[in-house]
């Protein structure tokens, strides 16, 4: 039986990260929900052979009104149990030890002392970097629980039961920025859990394959194909599942990057044995962007057209069911249960609330760099397995304010000389994402020996493992040099470049 690890989700952010760092030690990970039971545990024992529960972080404080909880007898249970961040909180206030208001907040990078490098911190340096991002602290725990650290503002940063095999930890060992992050989860996944490692991405791709064929059965169903890694994979999964019975729709929207309605026909209309076609609908997207600035109000109206689009087609060809390439990071950005919405996606929040169709979203649990071990497991070319992320709504969320076709043009010729340069310079494989934003301002400056008053792109490049957090990329000026160059130079609305030097969090990767 396929070992299994269950994690609770409190809304975190980082919740799905969680997931997946337990799948990098070929333990299957699932998330489930907060109110999960003993008995929901006892049914899962039917499937899985659950080795062990962590419970999540989350936005809320355990002495908030309707506070977020879980069932204490989860703590009763033979299993390993591991609380992170807010999960450490509720363990403690649940078994009798304090949670207090920190005097001072936690948020980045925080320097963690190990008391005791024992259980879940095996292995770890007295003192450690670590992730926090917390305002109430644990300060004190029951007789039967040993504290392993402590920061100079959180007194208990770490603990575990003498006896039992219960663990909390305040900071965030899923976060790429704890420096022993990974060493902790082996500690819990091995040493705490017992797991042995016998779930590998072949399992998925043959349960999800299974997953839609019982979904969608005989019937007919659409793809929304971007040719992004992860609509691409959606769409061979789904070939898979109910071959001839699929049809891949590509919309150009009229906020593509440069030649790539080109592209994607090359690619999917003669490389794959598809039922493919090709949407002009640049003029009812660009009418339905008409006015608005606001870029959640965007997202919306984008989503709202895709899906209308995606309902004629399917009139079309009689299809009742609708596939999307939606990934973990689209969902949690735009909200779950106990997440809060950073921006809705336009295939999660922003849909419709009336839909003709049945959405289905066979990569919803996973992250990017999970979907491409999948592309390639199943015979996606290089040219998409190693494409850079791409937003759904196009370059409608990287121009600031009312979108035009005039504004798209310009920040499409920014956005291609941004990546051709890139290329040049071999940074490609280094970096997450790079692009150009239009900002909605104009200044002033001297080109041709006259003054001129013009518009101002942003550079924005990042580096990061799942999009989750990232950080800006320390880009040779050299190489920036010549893209605000070729900017200037090229495109005769612009006549000033600035580069964004803004981590992921605060910031977000996209701007809007």
């Amino acid at each position: 039986m396929i070992e299994c690890i269950l994690i609770l989700d409190f809304g975190g952010q980082y919740c799905h990260l969680i997931a997946r760092r337990v799948r990098e030690f070929d333990v299957y990970s699932e998330i489930v929900s907060a109110s999960t039971t003993p008995a929901d545990i006892e049914e899962y024992q039917k499937k899985y052979d659950v080795k062990g529960l962590i419970i999540s972080g989350g936005p809320q404080s355990v002495y908030a009104e309707n506070a977020a909880q879980f069932d204490k007898g989860l703590l009763e249970l033979d299993l390993g149990i591991l609380g992170l961040c807010y999960g450490h909180q509720l363990i403690a206030h649940y078994v009798g030890g304090i949670v207090e208001p920190g005097e001072k907040k936690e948020y980045g990078i925080t320097q963690a002392i190990i008391d005791n490098p024992a259980g879940v911190l095996k292995g770890l340096n007295w003192e450690e970097t670590v992730w926090m991002s917390h305002s109430d602290n644990v300060v004190k725990m029951p007789e039967e629980y040993e504290i392993l650290a402590h920061t100079e503002n959180t007194p208990v940063a770490a603990f575990r039961h003498r006896e039992k095999r219960i663990n909390g930890i305040q900071w965030h060992p899923e976060v790429v920025h704890t420096q022993h992050g990974k060493e902790i989860f082996e500690n819990f996944i091995h040493t705490v859990c017992k797991c042995t490692g016998n779930w590998v991405m072949e399992d998925f791709i043959e349960s999800t394959v299974k997953k839609i064929q019982e979904t969608i059965g005989d019937k007919k169903a659409l793809i929304a194909l971007s040719g992004g890694i992860d609509s691409s994979a959606a769409a061979i999964l789904a070939h898979k599942a109910i071959g001839k019975n699929l049809t891949a729709v590509f919309v150009d929207t009229g906020l593509m990057r440069k030649n790539e309605p080109e592209l994607i026909d090359e690619i999917f209309s003669k490389g794959f044995d598809l039922n493919f076609k090709s949407v002009n609908a640049k003029d009812r997207f660009f009418k339905a962007l008409e006015g608005i600035t606001n870029p959640e109000d965007k997202r919306k109206a984008i989503g709202r057209e895709f899906i209308r689009v995606f309902e004629e087609e399917a009139d079309h060809v009689g299809a009742q069911f609708l596939i999307q390439g939606t990934i973990y990071p689209d969902r949690i950005e735009s909200g779950t249960e106990h997440a809060a919405t950073i921006k809705s996606h336009h295939n999660v929040g922003g849909l419709p609330d009336v839909l003709g169709l049945e959405i289905v979203e066979p990569l919803e649990d996973l992250y990017k760099d999970e979907v491409r071990v999948i592309a390639k497991k199943i015979g996606l070319p290089n040219e998409i397995v190693h494409r850079h992320p791409f937003p759904g709504p196009g370059l409608a969320i990287r121009i600031l304010g009312e979108v035009t076709p005039t504004l798209t043009g310009i920040v499409r010729e920014a956005d291609a000389i941004v990546k051709e340069e890139i290329k040049e310079a071999d940074l490609e494989k280094e970096l997450w994402q790079f692009f150009a934003v239009i900002l909605p301002i104009k200044t002033v400056g001297v080109q041709g020996d006259v003054r001129t008053y013009r518009n101002t792109i942003a550079i924005r490049i990042v580096q990061s493992i799942d999009g989750m957090t990232a950080n800006f990329a320390r880009i040779p000026y050299d190489v920036l040099e010549r893209i605000s160059t070729r900017i200037t130079n090229e495109i005769p609305e612009v006549n000033r470049v600035v580069y964004d030097i803004t981590h992921k969090p605060p910031g977000t990767v996209e701007w809007e």
